[in-house]
C-alpha cells in the first residue's frame, strides 16, 4: 500500500516525536542535520533529514519532486518514505541504513571488504545509478555521487542517497540547465565546472561513479597529498601507470599483486573518467563491463590529467572532497566553495 500510495505527508509535530524531539542525529549533509527515527506502528526505524532553510525547496515545487521520487523503488536506491513541506521546517523521511556510509569502510585503514564483495557493491551501485538514468518516467541525474552518498543495509547492500532533491529531467533531454548543477569537489565532471570539456548529461554521473570506483579499488581517496611518493600522490594517474606498465610488459611488484578485480575496477574506473563526455561509456556499458572479464577489457586513452607535466595535486582536485561543493550558481569558471 505504501508503494502505491508513494511518500506520507507529515506534519512538523509528527517530525519530532518520529525523533524524539531530535535526540539521535546521525550526521550533516549538504542539505541539513539527519536524525534517526521510529515510525509507529511496526517500530520501523527511519532517518530524517531537516532541510536547511536556505534549501530553495519549497511550496507546490517540493511537494511536487518529493511525491515522484517517493513513487522510486529499487533495491539500490534509498527509499522515500515520507516528507514535510512546512515552509522553513522541510524535512523528509528515508529507510535507515544500520550499516552507515560506504567512505567509513573503504578509507579505513584496515581491509573491510574482499574484491568480490567489493565488486558485488560496486555493481549495485551502478545499476542504482543505470536505474535513476533509464528505468523512471523522468531521468533523475544525482550530480553528487560519492563514496558518503552510498549508504548501507544490514546485509551491506549498497543504496543511492541523497538524490531526493536532484533535479528530474525528460530522458530524451541531453542536457540539463546549468543552474541546475551540484556536485562535490573531487567527484565532479569537468564538464560541470566548465562548458569547454562538453555539455552537462547523465554522462556526468558517469564521471563521479568512475572517481568512485577508483577510490573503492585503491582504498584511499584518490587525492593524498601526503603520500609516500609524489607520482602516487593523485591515484587515477598513478594506476593509469601501472596498468600500463603491465600492458607494455614491464616486470612491477605492484602489478604482480594487482588483484583481477582490482584491475577491472580501475579499468572502468578510468573509462568512466575520460575528460570528454562523449569518450565516457553510459551506465548501461558500465554495467555490462564490471560484469564481463577483465580480459576483454581494453585501457582507455590516457586522460588528459595524467599528462607529463600536469601538477593534479596543485589544481581543483586538492580541494578536500568532503568538505567543498560546486554551488548551483557557480558555472562562471570559478567554484565556489563552502563547508558540507
Amino acid at each position: 500500500m505504501q508503494q502505491m500510495l508513494g511518500p506520507t505527508r507529515y506534519a512538523y509535530t509528527d517530525i519530532t516525536a518520529i525523533t524524539n524531539h531530535f535526540r539521535d542525529k546521525l550526521g550533516q549533509g549538504g542539505y541539513g542535520s539527519v536524525f534517526k527515527g521510529v515510525l509507529s506502528p511496526g517500530n520501523v526505524h527511519v532517518a530524517v533529514k531537516m532541510l536547511e532553510g536556505n534549501s530553495n525547496c519549497n511550496g507546490e515545487d517540493f511537494i511536487s519532486e518529493v511525491a515522484t521520487i517517493g513513487r522510486i523503488h529499487h533495491v539500490n536506491v534509498v527509499r522515500l518514505m515520507g516528507f514535510c513541506p512546512e515552509e522553513m521546517r522541510q524535512a523528509l523521511v528515508y529507510e535507515y541504513m544500520p550499516r552507515g556510509s560506504l567512505d567509513k569502510y573503504i578509507f579505513s585503514a584496515k581491509k573491510s571488504f574482499c574484491w568480490d564483495k567489493l565488486m558485488e557493491i560496486a555493481l549495485g551501485i551502478a545499476r542504482g545509478i543505470h536505474y535513476l538514468h533509464q528505468g523512471c518516467d523522468m531521468q533523475i541525474l544525482h550530480f553528487d555521487i560519492k563514496p558518503h552518498n552510498i549508504l548501507l543495509d544490514s546485509n551491506f547492500v549498497p543504496k543511492l542517497a541523497d538524490f531526493g532533491l536532484a533535479k528530474l529531467y525528460p530522458r530524451d533531454n541531453s542536457f540539463v540547465p546549468s543552474r541546475a548543477l551540484r556536485g562535490t569537489i573531487g567527484y565532479i565532471a569537468p564538464e560541470m565546472i566548465s562548458r569547454s570539456f562538453g555539455v552537462i548529461s547523465s554522462k556526468s554521473d558517469v564521471y563521479s561513479f568512475g572517481m568512485l570506483l577508483l577510490e573503492m579499488a585503491g582504498g584511499r581517496r584518490n587525492v593524498d597529498p601526503n603520500a609516500a611518493h609524489s607520482s602516487q600522490a593523485y591515484y587515477p594517474s598513478w594506476v593509469y601507470d601501472r596498468l600500463t606498465q603491465q600492458e607494455w610488459g614491464e616486470i612491477s611488484v605492484h602489478v604482480v599483486d594487482m588483484h583481477e578485480l582490482e584491475r577491472k575496477l580501475c579499468i572502468v574506473g578510468l573509462w568512466c573518467i575520460q575528460m570528454r563526455s562523449q569518450d565516457r561509456p553510459t551506465m548501461g556499458e558500465v554495467i555490462e563491463m564490471l560484469e564481463g572479464c577483465v580480459e576483454g577489457l581494453e585501457m582507455p586513452s590516457r586522460p588528459l590529467f595524467c599528462d607529463e607535466g600536469h601538477t593534479h595535486t596543485e589544481d581543483t582536485y586538492h580541494l578536500s572532497s568532503e568538505l567543498t561543493e560546486i554551488s548551483e550558481e557557480d558555472m562562471s569558471e570559478k567554484v565556489q566553495v563552502m563547508v558540507v
